[in-house]
Parts: structure tokens; sequence; C-alpha cells
């Protein structure tokens, strides 16, 4: 009946199958009336983060409430778009909740029972909560490596001590032995299973991600440093993890354990298919002379804060992303190893200002700064005062603005709301999702667009359409046409404004359709005039 809710079941417990059965529909019941009242009470503005509060507070199990979510998100077809796009929002919080919950817990651990591949497991899933990733799976393929390793030992050597164990309960203590393992290693990483350093895409996001790395087998320095060190370890040989500037590296101990002369040690470039260096190689390697302090060995907590580091770059980098998820997640987990680090406090209260979202977070975050570094008072005013005003008119705001198509000032804007439609110039697919009678936008981005040098500049209505690359934009009227083949615009925001694509349109939404009332009609006999014979 429910198969995604085994796990919270065992064969020996004494179940009422009825009660169960109870507190699922009701979990259910739930959640469809906290989705269907997000459209009416988010529309026209971010979901605030108190806006979940009613979730918090769920009497209900939230694995329960998890799994009507999914059913949502798992309905067939075309409908359901809205409930969708919220289910799916609600569901991003309170998997990420969970998330950071067992970040900070693992952290409070002792080093020694923080495990390199949980911490990149967590990272992994707060920044994808919709992915089904766990630590048990990800540890499943790495035991799988693990054992092709030891049939590769086998042969080389049947009675290495690798192979009496498969945890890694014992460390081998002769570096010759240990040699063997690493060997063994690079033939079935890199021989075998061609894992190679992402070199052509080095700058994407996803060689971040530990299941990733394991589904493309390639990855960037410290992911496949995690995955090498994790392998090792299994195979009884202690590499530990170098913060080297520019490229992460391991370090194999060649001489007394635990010295402290980094020329007792070898250094492995994971990322190099293995390859065993000296101290001179890696600056070799980097270009440049490095301090002693580069080679020593780092924490778990340090390890997971250099990965945070690099997605937190990517999330600056990824222009295309109008929502900043990547920036915003790497945020959150690094303010929850270093919750005072006012630096990334004060970017991501520049972050949520700069997206208009969350101003109350934002001046909780300002304050916070404030009490930490008073000499920031100058940065801080300046975003307290335009926050403020921010507020102050949101409270302005009366109702939404209902744009009736009889109004004589409207009589120039051709197409409506749900066209698929395609731009004369750029050649994109997109969709309609509000009009103006004339661009609304003001001077300076009616200049940086080259409006005037349009046949009718300014002067005719403008479109917010949604791309299909995921991004919105304002199109003019001139520049539109009617797609001839229109298809679905797959785009993140695409449920905040539709609610069910018919294969020719989409069907605006309850809170669209109030705002612009006699769209649907005309978006009907416009698709009929146009596909219905099947001729443009």
């Amino acid at each position: 009946r429910w198969p995604s809710l085994l796990k919270y079941y065992s064969h020996s417990d004494s179940v009422s199958w009825l009660e169960e059965y109870k507190a699922r529909h009701n979990a259910g019941l739930e959640a469809q009336r906290i989705v269907a009242s997000f459209s009416k009470r988010f529309f026209s503005e971010h979901v605030p983060c108190d806006g979940f509060s009613d979730i918090e507070t769920l009497g209900c199990p939230s694995h329960f409430f998890e799994d009507e979510l999914m059913c949502i998100l798992n309905m067939e077809g075309r409908k359901g778009l809205t409930w969708k796009y919220y289910a799916k929002k609600i569901l991003y919080f309170l998997r990420q909740q969970n998330i950071l919950k067992n970040l900070k817990e693992y952290l409070q651990r002792p080093t020694e029972r923080q495990s390199f591949l949980e911490g990149a497991v967590l990272i992994d899933q707060y920044c994808n909560p919709l992915s089904d990733i766990c630590l048990k799976s990800v540890q499943a393929q790495v035991d799988d490596i693990a054992d092709k390793v030891r049939k590769v030992l086998r042969t080389k050597n049947p009675r290495h001590p690798s192979l009496a164990s498969k945890a890694g309960e014992v460390l081998i203590p002769e570096v010759e032995l240990q040699r063997q393992v690493l060997d063994a290693m690079n033939c079935v990483l890199y021989e075998q299973l061609k894992y190679k350093g992402n070199e052509l895409d080095y700058y994407n996001s996803l060689n971040s991600y530990i299941h990733q790395v394991l589904i493309r087998r390639t990855g960037i320095p410290i992911s496949l440093s995690v995955l090498y060190l994790t392998i090792a370890r299994q195979l009884g040989v202690k590499l530990e993890p170098v913060n080297f500037p520019s490229h992460f590296l391991l370090r194999w101990c060649q001489g007394k354990e635990g010295s402290t002369d980094i020329f007792d040690y070898t250094y492995i470039d994971a990322f190099g298919k293995g390859k065993q260096l000296t101290v001179k190689e890696c600056e070799y390697l980097i270009g440049h002379h490095v301090t002693e302090e580069f080679y020593g060995v780092v924490t778990s907590k340090e390890v997971l804060q250099r990965m945070v580091g690099n997605l937190l770059n990517l999330g600056k980098r990824e222009s295309t992303d109008q929502s900043y998820q990547l920036l915003r997640d790497s945020l959150d987990l690094y303010l929850a190893m270093y919750p005072d680090n006012v630096q990334h406090l004060m970017l991501q209260a520049r972050l949520y200002f700069h997206l208009g979202i969350w101003p109350e977070k934002v001046l909780d975050i300002l304050q916070h700064i404030q009490a930490l570094d008073p000499s920031q008072h100058g940065a801080v005013g300046y975003l307290v005062q335009h926050t403020l005003e921010h507020i102050e008119r949101r409270k302005e705001e009366l109702g939404p603005e209902v744009k009736h198509r009889s109004d004589e000032k409207h009589k120039e804007v051709c197409f409506s709301i749900g066209l698929i439609m395609k731009h004369k110039r750029y050649g994109y697919n997109c969709v309609i999702y509000g009009w103006d009678p004339a661009c609304m936008m003001g001077h300076e981005w009616i200049r940086n667009m080259n409006v005037h040098s349009l046949p009718h500049g300014p002067h005719q209505p403008f479109y917010n359409v949604l791309v299909e690359d995921g991004s919105c934009r304002y199109a003019a009227q001139e520049n539109l046409e009617y797609n001839s083949e229109p298809r679905e615009i797959p785009h993140p925001d695409i449920g905040r404004y539709f609610s069910e694509f018919t294969g020719v349109h989409y069907l605006a939404n309850t809170e669209l359709e109030i705002r612009y009332p006699e769209d649907l009609e005309l978006t009907r006999a416009t698709v009929q005039k146009i596909y219905s014979s099947g001729k443009e």
C-alpha cells in the first residue's frame, strides 16, 4: 500500500493497521489543506520565513505528511501544477530542516566519529532535498568498489591482510602492503571504472555532490579525495585530507606515524588518477611555492567548510538561476557550521534584500551582525533603512491589480495569459503570465535594453514571460509571435501561475485569473483559431 513507508515499520512491531490508515488519511487531508492555502496566501510574494509555521506544528506524523506531498508531486499528467509547485516548496523546507538538524548533531560528535563520507552526504542531501540520497545507499556503492579492489589485491597477494577484514578495523602497518592497496585502488577506480577529474566541466555543481560523483564517475579534487580516502580506510590504509590551496590532496605517511615533517609524507592527487607526489611536485601542480602549514592535515569540519565554500563560489557564478537557490543553500550550510561569521551573514542579508524576500529575517540578521561587529554600522544602517521602507511599502499595497481587456487603455494588447509564444529575435520559447499596455520599467532598464531602437519603442504592450531556460523576461509585443509547435515550458515557477497545460496552452490558476479575468476566454478563442485546423 505504501512502499515508501516500509522503512518506518519493523516485522516485529505489533501495528494497528486501522489506526495507521486513519493517521495517514488525516495527514493527507492536512497536507492538501495546507498546500491549497499556499497559493492564496503567497501568490504575490515569496513564501515568507514564517510561512511554514503551520507545518512546524503539525499534529500528524511527519513521514505521513511527506508521503502525501510526494503523492501530489507524482500525480500523472499535466494537471495540478499549482499544487505541485507548493507541495515541492513545502517538502523542500521540511527535508532541509531535518537535514540541518542532522548536520548540527554530526558537528557535535567527537572528531573521530565524524565520517568524511557522511559529511559529504549531508551536504549533498541539503542541496538536493528532493532527491533520494541516503548514507546507507552511498556507503553500499563505496563498499562495492572496495570489494572490487579486494579482488584485484587477491590476484597480486592472496595473503594480503586487507582480505581478512571487510570493515577496515585494523590499519596495515607495513608501507609496502599499504602501497599494494593503493595500486589496486588506482587500478579499479581509474582503469576499470574509469573515474576521472572533470576538467572539461570543472565548475558544474554536480561535481561536488557525492551521489553524482558515484553515478557520473567524475568530480573535483575534494569530492574524489573523500571517495578515495574512504575506500583506503576501509582497506586498512590511513590517508589524511590536506587543504592544499587550489587543489585538494591526501597525504600518506611514509615515516613515523604522526610525524610533523612534511617530507615524511607522499601526497596523493585523487583528481589526477591517484598520482603520488613529492612536496616539490605538489608545488608544480599549482605553479607556486607554499608554506609548510598548507601540507598539514585538516578536520572533517574543515573539509566540509571547503566543500561548502566551493558551492558558495558556484552559487555566485550561476547568473541564470534567478532564485540563487544554490547560493542560499550553501550559505545556510556555512552558517550552520560558523553561525557568527560576519562576512557570510552580511552576504546572506544582502542576498535576501536583493531578492526582496524575508525582510523580517534580514532585520534579524543585521541585528546579529551589529552585535558581533559594531564597525559594520554603516552597511547595516543602509540595509536596515531600505528593508524597513520595503516593509512599509508592502503594508501600503492594496489588493491585486485587476486588468480588464475591455478598458480602452488595453485595446492594443494582442496576446493573452497562457499562450505559448516564440521570440522573433532570440528564438526562445515562452509562456505569457502577465502584460502591461506599455513598458513599465524604469528609464535605466529601457536604455540598457535599447528599447528605443524598436519601431514602437516603449509605447507598446510588454509581456511578462516564463522562458524555457528558467529565466523570466519582459518582452515587447512586436518581438513575440505565436509558436507554431506549442510545448510545455520547463520553468520552475510555472505552477505559481498556471494550474494545467492543455497541450497547446496553459490555464491560469485561480489567483492569476483574478488579476486577468477576461484573458482565459481570449486565450481559448486564439488557440481555437490558430491550432484547430493544424495551420498557423
